[in-house]
């Protein structure tokens, strides 16, 4: 799934930088402070958003938006799961929905789909 390109540029500052703060699209938790992730363009097959608990089908969606974060010590509030494929899925560590997007274990980079969060 793509955003609009228009939707995107407003997303995003003169280096490509978020302008926004950006929260869980469930709950008020603060996931990334503004100005700290880059918006890339990449195509990643992420697991269908649920909740802890339910039952973790093998359905994914194609997302090619996100926002790149260098250091995980830049997340305000993030959930991890275990390692699976050389991958973490990231959820909202405060009402554990998700995935919000992954780390990669390799290369320690971490990846939020846009369309997975709100940008406030």
């Amino acid at each position: 799934m793509s955003m609009g390109n228009d939707v995107i540029e407003t997303r995003k500052d003169a280096d490509g930088k978020n302008k926004n703060k950006i929260f869980c699209t469930f709950c008020p938790s603060k996931i990334l402070n503004a100005g700290v992730a880059r918006l890339i363009n990449m195509e990643f097959a992420l697991p269908y958003v649920h909740c802890k608990g339910e039952g973790e089908g093998n359905q994914t969606e194609s997302i090619s938006d996100y926002w790149l974060i260098e250091n995980m010590f830049t997340f305000e509030n993030i959930g991890v799961s275990h390692t699976v494929d050389k991958v973490k899925y990231l959820a909202c560590a405060d009402c554990e929905r998700g995935p919000v997007g992954w780390h990669d274990v390799s290369t320690r980079k971490s990846y939020i789909a846009l369309c997975r969060v709100k940008h406030e």
